[in-house]
């Protein structure tokens, strides 16, 4: 600055880059950030927390950017990761890809190098072109460069966050930007607080009766709920629909407790059945991905042998597999109120021989795995340890449920009901491994609920270390790791037999407790379901840092859980 700055700096009042991004946040309601310190944006937490903002600090930012992601889908504003510049932001970007694909709202905030040095390939510290980086791989990119820009930048990114379909964010602060100064009064002028950022979308009256015509012409209907409908958060207008219509409901698994596991309609026990032998199909929120075998294959009996109603506020959802005869384009609570409406006070419901089928289906697939769930063997088996786990949710409705692993969330999804919405998070689209402790942390500290995260021994190892986070921060988090020794069992053996043991063995029993207890948490070891149930429920109770290891039979599981049919398997045999 010159004399003559300096002197005028002196007679105002000045804000700077650091002060005007913690402002525009605050302004638009959001007052955590999720993330993981270092140059050169460690004094941005810091002023943030000293501004009132709670700011959580994670061992590692991928596990940061699942807690962001995590935050957003429970509150639907976008969470905020904040990490350093290249390596860190490569770890943020995992997470912001994965927000992307399963519609998380979230932004990524990562500091980085100055636009004439990157521009240039001059070699800067952490040198990056992150914003180029970032741009295919979410649903919104910004960089801001001039402090008089943060307000507009901020609410950019807020409004491409949560608008239309939900996504991730990447925004670029170069470091020069934090340390810009302006003119206070100037600067809170500067801001913007988004007005509307999600508005809802209407249906076309036209595309709302075409849907219902369709509805009227079933036989066999059926409603698939995806984690679209809980996103949006119109509980009361989804159950009014579907105890309107009558029709049967399979929940996908983050939709699990939008109504409870154990309402008569759910079709839950049978899943197979009511996915083969339907006529209409109505999506709510869900897509026909791979989780649902593209809508067609095998699973759904004879081809085009079904209409599909599909709600989405993605026009181009429609007919992304097979073709959709009603597509339905809108918000989830805007065209279910729209159909609700029109389906007036006589709606015939659907045929009883249809519901009779699904309920003598669901009671005799529950009747054959009763048993298995009472089993107290030791070690334990999968079914017989998420079994107690099953009571524990039971009793403990409020408590949200983080799965993932193979055959740990595999067949959790199918023997834990869940009786609340948004009270069951996993890996999502993706099926990806590592989002336990991001998740249950996020959980946590957004609802204040107990957490439950049951997870296999691989998928803990991928965020294990946040057990330290959940611990410094003194959340009701519960760890349960399923632990059979290996990746889906810890059988396998080195045919080679140079000493090394196979790919998927771990080290044979690990005490994994004694990590949490490292960490000043409760460590627990627990042999037989009664042990386990036991040890969740004091820790429900207590609402202290817990981890269970959970001795399971390491020949229990099998191959990739049950989507082993995604595993290519090797046709040549090796000539001796």
């Amino acid at each position: 600055m010159t004399p003559n700055e300096m002197a005028a700096a002196e007679t105002q009042n000045l804000t700077d880059g650091f002060h005007l991004i913690i402002d525009a946040l605050k302004m638009n309601g959001i007052n955590t950030i999720y993330g993981v310190p270092g140059i050169p944006i460690t004094d941005l937490g810091r002023m943030a927390q000293a501004e009132g903002m709670r700011v959580l600090s994670f061992r590692h930012e991928q596990h940061a950017g699942y807690a962001a992601s995590i935050a957003g889908y429970l509150t639907k504003k976008p969470g905020v990761c904040l990490t350093v510049s290249a390596p860190g932001f490569l770890n943020g970007l995992t997470a912001l890809a994965n927000a992307t694909t399963n519609c998380f709202p979230m932004i990524l905030i990562s500091g980085s190098s100055e636009r004439e040095i990157v521009d240039l390939q001059q070699g800067d510290y952490e040198e990056m072109d992150q914003l180029a980086i970032a741009k295919p791989l979410c649903k919104a990119a910004y960089r801001i460069l001039h402090a008089q820009d943060i307000g507009i930048g901020v609410a950019r990114a807020i409004r491409a966050a949560v608008s239309g379909r939900p996504g991730g964010v990447y925004l670029d602060l170069p470091a020069a930007l934090l340390g810009q100064v302006m003119d206070e009064i100037e600067g809170q002028k500067s801001l913007v607080k988004v007005i509307d950022p999600a508005p809802k979308m209407l249906p076309a009256p036209e595309a709302v009766n075409r849907a219902l015509d369709v509805l009227k012409g079933a036989k066999r209907p059926l409603i698939i709920l995806g984690k679209g409908a809980a996103y949006a958060q119109e509980d009361e207008t989804v159950k009014a629909f579907v105890e309107k219509s009558g029709v049967p409901y399979l929940p996908m698994s983050m939709a699990k407790g939008l109504l409870p596991d154990t309402h008569p309609q759910s079709a839950g026990a049978a899943r197979s059945l009511v996915l083969k032998e339907a006529d209409v199909v109505v999506m709510i929120g869900a897509r026909l991905n791979w989780l649902l075998s593209h809508g067609k294959g095998k699973s759904w009996g004879e081809p085009h042998s079904k209409k599909f109603i599909q709600i989405d506020i993605e026009a181009m959802e429609m007919d992304s597999n097979v073709e959709i005869a009603a597509p339905l384009v809108g918000d989830i609570g805007s065209c279910l109120s729209a159909m609700l409406a029109g389906m007036g006070d006589n709606w015939s419901k659907p045929p009883q021989d249809w519901t009779d089928t699904i309920t003598s289906k669901k009671e005799t697939n529950l009747e054959k795995m009763a048993g298995r769930l009472m089993s107290n063997a030791n070690p334990m088996d999968y079914h017989g340890a998420l079994g107690a786990m099953r009571e524990v949710i039971k009793d403990n409705p409020d408590v949200i449920l983080v799965n993932e692993g193979a055959n740990t969330l595999d067949f959790a999804r199918s023997i834990i009901d869940i009786y609340k919405p948004r009270h069951r998070i996993d890996v999502g689209t993706w099926g990806i491994m590592g989002i336990g402790q991001g998740a249950s942390i996020a959980a946590a500290v957004e609802t204040g609920q107990n957490v439950l995260a049951i997870e296999g021994d691989s998928a803990f190892g991928f965020s294990g270390m946040e057990i330290e986070t959940i611990c410094r921060y003194n959340l009701p988090v519960c760890v349960v790791v399923f632990n059979n020794n290996g990746i889906y069992r810890g059988t396998d053996v080195n045919e080679n037999g140079d000493g090394d043991v196979a790919p998927t063995v771990f080290v044979k029993n690990a005490r994994y407790d004694l990590m949490m207890q490292a960490f000043g948490g409760e460590g627990v070891t627990a042999t037989n379901p009664d042990e386990l149930s036991q040890a969740v429920r004091a820790a429900i109770a207590s609402r202290k840092p817990t981890l269970v290891n959970a001795v399971i039979d390491e020949g229990a599981g099998t191959e990739s859980g049950r989507i082993g049919n995604l595993n290519p398997q090797s046709v040549v045999s090796k000539k001796k």
